[in-house]
């Protein structure tokens, strides 16, 4: 019986939770203002926080049942340099834009003329109607 109440003891003891000291874990940050709005397929929200976080976007209807989103983070690095992202989400794909976003870079060398070439003529063709199956072949 001693074994059966020690075993419970210490399954207990294993199991009570474990308090992190890591330097990674900070402490909660508390939420300065919130807002959430929903009418229909358009939406708002967004909120901020004490350490400088903030986050909005927007959101209405787009083609073919998709979603258009826009908005923006925003957040503190370790430098003390506030930064920002904004982003919109359409039809056309996600496009972001921020200082600390690595550029564009051109392609070091260039499309060779054949390939333009064949693209010029894919284009033709699927212009007039021209359709290929999975494998590449012309159906």
């Amino acid at each position: 019986m001693k074994t059966i109440i020690f075993s419970c003891v210490l399954a207990m003891a294993m199991a009570a939770p474990q308090f992190n000291t890591s330097p990674l874990i900070r402490e909660p940050i508390a939420i300065l203002s919130q807002e959430f709005q929903l009418d229909g397929p358009n939406f708002r929200y967004g909120y901020e926080s004490q350490d400088g976080t903030a986050v909005t976007a927007f959101g209405s209807p787009g083609a073919d049942g998709a979603s258009n989103i826009e908005g923006s983070y925003s957040f503190v690095v370790p430098s003390g340099e506030l930064v920002e992202v904004r982003y919109i989400a359409n039809e056309n794909g996600a496009q972001y834009s921020s200082p600390i976003l690595p550029q564009q870079v051109q392609p070091i060398h260039p499309v060779p003329e054949h390939a333009l070439e064949l693209i010029r003529i894919a284009e033709e063709l699927r212009s007039q109607g021209v359709q290929w199956d999975n494998q590449g072949f012309r159906i």
